[in-house]
């Protein structure tokens, strides 16, 4: 067993970024990290190659898909499967999400 502190707990990104994407625990089946963006901040992440789900644990925002659109806050679980186009737009409250990631982020990307 493991206790993961701090994950999905809001923290403001770096100076100057636009975002900020922490891991916080991995291992090969999967990996969990937290995801923050702010008010009026911009979601530039691209398609994964593994399945994603998404715990909104504060915020407020819209996550688009091709399959629609749907307002998101505190409590919601989103599942986007791999390859998917996802985003998540006019974000009205600091939004900050708890990730998991199966199998592990990255693990899936060509030359691994």
């Amino acid at each position: 067993m493991q206790i993961i502190h701090g994950a999905g707990a809001w923290t403001p990104p770096p100076a100057g970024a636009a975002d900020d994407w922490v891991e916080n625990l991995r291992v090969p089946d999967l990996s969990v990290g937290t995801y923050c963006i702010p008010a009026g901040g911009t979601d530039g992440q691209s398609p994964h190659t593994e399945d994603e789900i998404y715990v909104v644990t504060a915020g407020r925002a819209r996550i688009v898909t091709p399959e629609g659109t749907a307002e998101v806050g505190p409590g919601a679980v989103i599942f986007v499967p791999a390859g998917e186009e996802h985003r998540f737009e006019d974000i009205t409250e600091d939004l900050a999400l708890l990730v998991v990631f199966g199998p592990a982020y990255g693990s899936r990307a060509p030359g691994r």
